[in-house]
């Protein structure tokens, strides 16, 4: 009985690749210091699961950056304003597509399917001129066969790459992409006759846009792209890789239809209505690639369940058929629990990490073929009902509580037109109020006394100290920039990587958490997130932020945000129980941070923010199942914040998703101000306002790209203020970047921020002078 891993993790055990990535970025170390990096990372995964016993070892998903700009890159579908002249894509040009420099802005990211994983948007057109330009998917092949392993390489399948691209600027956006699969497909070609000249026997295509809501010209497209790459595919075995979701019936009639396909690799953990498909029609001779080993969580697999499930799948589709694997890729969790030393042996025994699952996946293969580890199930199980009974996940104040909320929407009284009159008479905040998001830059400095206190080499009356004079610095940059409500900058938030670090924040004195030490998840390029396992059932022991926001609120007369992370973000970025409904889970947070958002109002604190910056991206992958997802959403965001006076302002903020299909949910949050990602997107958002939908709360659209070190004119951003005026009304239009600050540098920081303020001035001048 043979195993397979669809994709494994690329930042290392201790997050290698990322100190590379930007020391190289930083021009501290050579383009082969980082490519002896990677090429370290990738041997040593090969040599693990061959180790392991996998037979289907997978190649060319290792990314310096993202599996999709990889494809672009693959494809030669360079925009025109990076300068590419042709020839194999280097790492200026590469590097430039996915960070921007310092002409030119970044390509869109956004969220990988409802994951917390970003890819580099495609930008496409009529005139794209395709050429092979890099051949880092035979390379990589050819690496591991040097190495003694016989891998199976992995390509963003065709018609999956053209359903995740968008038009480039200038190009209708009705154009379709699909037209474009004629010029792609010889590229393709070129690929595979290089790969079977090379060796490989068998290829994968990853086509998880299959499990998306496909009209029949989207699936025909499937039928079509290989047919055309049939006789290229002649002599290889040909894996079509499918995650995330059920496939509905007539994808699945697509994808079993493929001509010269082998293989179909199917997701049985979310997708587990597609065994009923499965059952009723497999075609004869095919193989099964059946992933019953979740590679989006971190729990361990519940062996004598997928053993269950494979034995019945054994006698559809035969013994010599069935493949185990797992359900996506591994880049979704975290790399090894072996390092992790810090977790208490009995939620350690709960858990599996990449590695855990590489070696589940050869224990269900074995069993299938009689060689069953009857120790290793044992300790399975025990650890299995050990969970189950453990009464560390179970607090029924807590659920009693939660099971309450039902019979109420938990809506503020007051209408929110009403309401903003009423906070602007208290905060009297001008025309295009400027703000940031949140965070402000980690400093070498802050991140010594962080350490050094959680190593106990410095007292707390010290680290306090420490930390207090942070905020003084960011409070007073903040008020020399005149920006209108100001933030404390978040320098006590522990974990310089993406906005997920406040979900970690939060976690930590949250009940019901677990913490991992090197528990990291790749989010985007060499940016990093240790997501928070969420065990049991949640509470708040005591107040979370009001010390260092009543803190900062000392410091200045100007208005000060508190900062909250939402209940759907914590849920959306944590690895969450699996023994109950993520709903249910989602509202025993909302009540720990309701206590939190009142009592912040009782210290005095008149703006709160509530980030809900995960909520597009939990959305479910079927519109089906878009209402109920959305319902429960938008409720425990508003349960969060429905007991507090109408003088007190409730902001929110989202980034990196696409937002315009539920642009009707996010104005029922019924928050008072929402800040948007806006400008990495080409500004999409405004297209929503411009098909006249009516948006009466205070918004800011971002105005610059914080992922991006390139630093935005006072008049580019005064261009973007003008574009958001032609469709929002200027009594609602705030003026803030695109997200927290805390991944840029103060030199970055200082000249972005200032031109933000300059840009806002400038626009009340003209605004004033035009009454």
């Amino acid at each position: 009985m043979a195993s397979h891993i669809v994709g494994y993790p690329r930042m290392g055990p201790k997050r290698e690749l990322k100190f590379a990535l930007e020391s190289f970025w930083d021009k501290k170390t050579s383009a082969e210091d980082l490519q002896k990096v990677a090429a370290d990372l990738r041997s040593s995964i090969w040599k693990q699961m061959s180790d392991a016993g996998i037979k289907y070892i997978p190649s060319n998903t290792f990314s310096y950056y993202d599996q999709v700009l990889d494809a672009t890159s693959m494809l030669g579908a360079v925009p025109p304003r990076y300068g590419w002249n042709g020839g194999e894509i280097g790492f200026d040009t590469y590097f430039s597509m996915a960070r921007g420099n310092a002409s030119v802005p970044a390509m869109e990211m956004t969220k990988w399917f409802d994951t917390n994983y970003h890819f580099i948007v495609p930008e496409l057109g009529p005139d794209v001129n395709f050429s092979y330009a890099s051949h880092k998917a035979v390379d990589e092949y050819k690496e591991a066969k040097a190495l003694g392993v016989n891998t199976v390489p992995v390509l963003i399948g065709p018609v999956s790459y053209l359903l995740l691209s968008k038009p480039a600027k200038g190009v209708e956006k009705t154009f379709s992409l699909l037209s474009l699969l004629p010029k792609i497909l010889p590229i393709y070609k070129e690929v595979i006759s290089e790969l079977k000249a090379a060796g490989a026997s068998w290829i994968q295509f990853d086509e998880p846009t299959l499990v998306l809501d496909l009209d029949s010209h989207k699936l025909q497209a499937f039928t079509a792209a290989y047919d055309d790459l049939e006789s290229t595919l002649s002599g290889l075995n040909v894996l079509i890789e499918t995650y995330f979701a059920d496939l509905t019936a007539e994808a699945y009639k697509t994808l079993i239809g493929l001509k010269g396909v082998t293989a179909y690799g199917l997701d049985l953990v979310r997708g587990a209505q597609t065994l009923d498909l499965v059952k009723s029609n497999f075609p004869k001779g095919k193989y099964l690639f059946a992933g019953v080993v979740d590679g989006r969580n971190i729990w361990a697999n519940d062996l004598a369940a997928s053993f269950s499930t494979l034995k019945e799948l054994e006698a559809v589709v035969g013994k010599e058929n069935l493949v185990v694997s797992t359900s996506c890729s591994l880049l979704h969790t975290a790399v090894d629990l072996v390092n992790e030393t810090k977790l208490d042996d009995e939620i350690k025994s709960w858990l599996a990490f990449a590695a855990q699952k590489v070696v589940e996946v050869n224990a269900l293969a074995k069993a299938l073929a009689g060689q069953k580890d009857e120790a290793f199930f044992s300790a399975n199980a025990a650890a299995q009902a050990s969970r189950k009974s453990s009464p560390r996940v179970t607090n029924e104040a807590v659920q009693k509580a939660a099971a309450a909320l039902k019979g109420s929407d938990h809506r503020r009284a007051t209408n929110v037109s009403a309401r903003l009159d009423a906070q602007q008479k208290k905060l009297n905040l001008p025309i295009l109020p400027t703000t940031t998001i949140g965070s402000f830059p980690q400093t070498l400095e802050l991140r010594r006394v962080r350490r050094e206190f959680k190593a106990n080499k410095i007292s707390e009356d010290d680290y306090i100290k420490a930390i207090k004079e942070e905020i003084k610095k960011v409070v007073d940059l903040q008020e020399e920039l005149d920006i209108d409500v100001l933030v404390h900058g978040e320098p006590e938030v522990s974990v310089p990587s993406h906005r997920n670090d406040m979900v970690e924040y939060f976690g930590e004195q949250l009940s019901g958490f677990a913490f991992t030490v090197n528990g990291w998840v790749q989010s985007y390029g060499s940016r990093c997130v240790k997501p928070p396992i969420i065990y049991g059932d949640v509470s708040r022991p005591k107040p979370m932020t009001v010390f260092w926001s009543s803190t900062a609120q000392s410091m200045t007369a100007r208005p000060m945000k508190g900062m909250l992370t939402g209940p759907v973000t914590i849920l959306n970025w944590s690895f969450v129980r699996n023994d109950q409904p993520r709903f249910e889970t989602c509202y025993q947070i909302a009540l720990a941070i309701k206590d939190e958002v009142e009592d912040l109002e009782k210290a005095g604190i008149n703006v709160i923010q509530i980030d809900e910056a995960a909520l597009r991206e939990g959305l479910p992958l079927r519109k089906s199942e878009h209402a109920f997802y959305l319902k429960w959403a938008v409720h425990s965001f508003r349960i969060t914040n429905c007991g507090v006076q109408d003088t007190t302002q409730i902001h929110t903020h989202m980034c990196y998703s696409n937002f315009n299909d539920i642009i009707h949910s996010i104005i029922d949050m019924d928050a008072d101000v929402i800040t948007i990602e806006n400008s990495r997107s080409d500004e999409k958002l405004l297209s929503v306002f411009r098909e006249g939908v009516k948006y009466g709360a205070g918004i800011g659209p971002g105005v610059y790209d914080i992922h991006s070190p390139r630093i935005p004119s006072t008049e580019e951003i005064a261009d973007r203020i003008n574009k958001m005026l032609a469709v929002l009304e200027t009594n609602i239009l705030w003026v803030n970047p695109d997200c927290g600050l805390k991944t840029r540098k103060y030199a970055e920081v200082k000249p972005a921020l200032n031109n933000m303020v300059a840009a806002a001035k400038l626009l009340r001048t003209q605004l004033a002078s035009a009454k």
